[in-house]
């Protein structure tokens, strides 16, 4: 029988390590992320599903709007979803800014929105994406009615600093007593 060498005994400790040591530090082994839920007032929004024909639709001066829900999630201080109908002609409101992120969704007809200071003709099924504090506006472009629907959202903590902001400017706005 050879004799083993010192060589022979590393080569076969290494191997030994590569094979039963190393994959078990280095394996993956998948970490449930752990949410940091907010407390809230309202019961967070859980997974559901809205039937179209169930939507509730209310007449408004430009056309018609359908709320699908709105309140907090697991993750986000508020989840606004509803759909929007424009008559031939009609824009949703003024071009503004505000702090909430929006993502619209044509459903049909034609509209033009401002996006980055330009306005963009779309159809159905476009998307449309308005960032925070961005001067945006969607108005009616065709000959039809024009329906999308619009996704917005606050991230955590943004609600509270708007709250924050306008106590401080309504504190700010009143006359110090003489």
């Amino acid at each position: 029988m050879p004799r083993l060498t010192r060589r022979d005994l590393a080569v076969a400790s290494l191997t030994l390590a590569v094979v039963f040591v190393l994959p078990g530090a280095t394996s993956f082994a998948p970490v449930k992320p752990k949410l940091e839920l907010t407390p809230s007032k309202n019961t967070a929004l859980t997974s559901a599903a809205f039937d179209w024909e169930q939507l509730t639709v209310k007449p408004t001066k430009v056309g018609a709007v359908r709320k699908v829900c709105q309140g907090p999630t697991p993750t986000l201080d508020e989840l606004e979803i509803h759909i929007t109908t424009l008559n031939k002609g009609e824009a949703a409101h003024a071009p503004h800014a505000h702090a909430d992120e929006e993502l619209l969704i044509v459903k049909d007809g034609t509209v033009e929105a401002l996006v980055n200071g330009a306005w963009v003709k779309l159809g159905a099924g476009s998307i449309i994406f308005q960032a925070s504090c961005i001067e945006h506006a969607i108005r009616n472009a065709g000959e039809t009615p024009a329906t999308y629907h619009v996704i917005k959202w606050n991230s955590p903590g943004m609600l509270r600093q708007l709250a924050e902001a306008k106590a401080a400017a309504k504190t700010a706005a009143v006359p110090a007593p003489k």
